[in-house]
């Protein structure tokens, strides 16, 4: 069994190989300022993307879109708008879910929750 850090690195893994496969140009990955992370950071269609990965186990007590809380929310807030500021990035931007469940052979359902918080920047 992979332990808990083991689970969420294959989970980011999965996730930026289903953006890859969808057009979107990874431009960040595990990004980090401070305390402050963004899982990744993708482009596509001139929009900006800021993508929280959520990887359990299947069979988990919480399906991974029942952990993005509202404190995760508003660090994710945070980040990107640090990010934004050093990168001089402009444009539209979208804050998306991508939730990977991982079952025991390795398999995994991944869904990708396009623009999870309406933010007004």
């Amino acid at each position: 069994m992979k332990s808990t850090a083991e689970t969420g690195r294959y989970g980011e893994q999965v996730a930026t190989n289903y953006l890859r496969q969808r057009g979107f140009m990874i431009c960040d990955i595990n990004w980090r300022q401070g305390r402050y992370e963004i899982d990744i950071v993708a482009q596509k269609a001139g929009i900006t993307h800021f993508v929280e990965v959520k990887t359990r186990r299947a069979g988990s007590m919480l399906s991974p879109e029942q952990t993005l809380n509202k404190s995760k929310l508003k660090a994710m807030h945070t980040a990107a708008s640090i990010y934004l500021a050093q990168r001089r990035v402009v444009g539209e931007i979208e804050f998306d879910l991508l939730a990977v469940d991982i079952f025991p052979d390795d398999t995994c359902d991944v869904r990708f929750v396009p623009n999870v918080v309406e933010y007004g920047w």
